[in-house]
């Protein structure tokens, strides 16, 4: 499974988007390893197209991905330790744990300090 962050989400749905092409490419090319998201960047990915009353259609598309939503239910001390080691906002400490929970899995983000966080804690980046 790779973990996605919000950045390749938004990307991937929004074709205006600067990452457009590259998450679509990216999406494309590891389709066979199956993706997962926080139920947290789930939510992030989802703004957007909640403004312009297109959220059902971005919910059936993120199906269609194949996106498993991962919950971090009883998760919040893990949280808060990665938040204070990393320094990174809780956002994208939710995919590093979400990407802890799914056995390490590597993280697919175009943000590049969590890329950065994200191999100081020994995951793997996309």
């Amino acid at each position: 499974m790779i973990v996605c962050d919000a950045s390749a989400l938004i990307a991937w749905l929004d074709p205006g988007d600067a990452h457009h092409e590259r998450a679509s490419a990216d999406l494309e090319e590891l389709a066979g390893e199956g993706f997962g998201a926080a139920t947290l960047t789930m939510a992030e990915v989802l703004v957007g197209p909640s403004r312009t009353g297109r959220a059902d259609e971005a919910l059936t598309a993120l199906a269609g991905l194949g996106l498993a939503e991962i919950a971090l239910e009883g998760q919040a001390a893990q949280l808060a330790i990665l938040r204070a080691e990393s320094k990174r906002r809780l956002p994208d400490c939710c995919v590093l744990l979400a990407a802890r929970l799914a056995g390490a899995a590597p993280v697919l983000s175009y943000d590049a300090k969590l890329c950065a966080a994200a191999r100081s804690i020994g995951l793997a980046t996309v």
